[in-house]
């Protein structure tokens, strides 16, 4: 079978799942995209890493990628090869000294290793033909939320200094989804 090459194009909070959050993959150069929803944490994971955001201290996923690294193991790629009554599986596929190795993960979890070791995240035309939308039957998640409208107003009323302030602060207390909205907020101005 022929792998499919996915890149991460979305991660919002999930309007059918509380607490939880959709991640969307889409085909590289094709119109199909692959949501997954994700726990917090996991799309925390994910989304700091993607924002190149440096927590205080280390999180489980940097943990795992200092940890292989030591021992000169390299996550090469992400393989979302299954999918079985709404739940996709993943794995990792390492190389340590020329010799590759598949680990079995949640899907989540692998991306967020994808991220940190910079590898590509593929798939299999049975997954994107069973679970896959066309992108323009996509609708954005975040379109009627009233919450981040008034964030953004509040940012926007914000001194340059005041917001480098609140993004420290919200690293400090790990709230990861305030300190990307506050940093998107710094690069406009910029």
């Amino acid at each position: 079978m022929d792998k499919i090459k996915l890149e991460i194009v979305g991660l919002s909070y999930s309007q059918t799942q509380s607490g939880a959050y959709a991640l969307v993959l889409s085909e590289a150069g094709g119109k199909r995209r692959l949501p997954i929803i994700i726990g917090g944490f996991e799309a925390q994971a994910i989304a700091i890493e993607l924002e190149k955001m440096v927590p205080t201290r280390p999180l489980t996923h940097d943990l795992f990628k200092t940890f292989a690294t030591s021992f000169g193991i390299k996550v090469k790629e992400v393989i979302i090869y299954n999918l079985q009554e709404g739940i996709f599986f993943a794995k990792l596929v390492c190389e340590r000294d020329g010799q590759l190795s598949d680990i079995d993960a949640r899907t989540s979890d692998a991306i967020a290793l994808a991220v940190r070791f910079e590898c590509p995240i593929f798939t299999f035309e049975t997954i994107l033909s069973s679970a896959g939308i066309l992108s323009d039957e996509f609708m954005d998640e975040d379109d009627d939320t009233d919450d981040d409208t008034s964030e953004e107003n509040e940012f926007q009323r914000m001194s340059k200094d005041e917001l480098e302030q609140a993004i420290t602060e919200a690293i400090e207390n790990e709230d990861y989804e305030r300190a990307s909205m506050l940093r998107d907020e710094i690069n406009k101005r910029s």
